[in-house]
């Protein structure tokens, strides 16, 4: 007879272990979007991009890549030639190539990708060649370049690089909401599709 009260409650909790792992889509499981959390020492990453002479939006782009703000991922992003990407901004070297005048990336071959790899360690290489590429293509153009490559230099206006600029653009304006975001540890974070 005493199992019989633990019943009602053994169905209450069977439906939470039915859940997806939380690795999983997030947006879907909380239905949410946007938000933030603390992470230790992400602070200090955001001066470091202020110091090389980045600026909020710089910190949005490198907070929407990285959850940590450092350059600790897989080698390339797991690309390689032009779609391998570099730096806090995960750039890709397709890019790079083309723009990245400063660093001497312009003018270098699709076989030189691993030349991209210094801005894993060089932060002002890896802020000074984001607004190369930026000054070079234009802010749309850049936009859709550095989430498609190519395709979306040639077209940037598809649905899911819009929903990236919307990703920046939100973290920005969290970040310039408060200036104690620019150097405490706070991530704001905001759901788009992995590609």
């Amino acid at each position: 007879m005493r199992l019989s009260i633990f019943a009602p409650v053994a169905m209450l909790i069977a439906p939470i272990f039915a859940l997806p792992a939380i690795n999983a889509d997030a947006h879907t499981l909380f239905g949410r979007d946007s938000g933030s959390y603390t992470v230790s020492g992400l602070g200090a990453r955001k001066q470091a991009i202020i110091a090389a002479g980045g600026n909020v939006f710089d910190i949005a782009i490198a907070m929407l890549e990285t959850e940590t703000l450092k350059t600790d991922y897989t080698y390339g992003d797991g690309k390689t030639y032009d779609s391998a990407n570099f730096g806090l901004f995960k750039q890709n070297w397709g890019m790079m190539r083309v723009c990245g005048s400063r660093y001497g990336f312009a003018g270098q071959s699709q076989a030189n990708w691993n030349n991209g790899a210094v801005l894993n360690s060089n932060i002002y290489a890896d802020v000074a060649t984001r607004w190369d590429c930026q000054n070079y293509y234009g802010l749309d153009a850049w936009f859709g370049g550095h989430r498609n490559g190519a395709t979306g230099l040639t077209n940037p206006y598809t649905s899911d690089i819009n929903d990236y600029k919307t990703a920046v653009y939100w973290i920005q304006s969290q970040l310039q909401s408060n200036s104690a975001y620019l150097s405490d540890d706070t991530r704001f974070w905001y759901y788009v599709k992995p590609i």
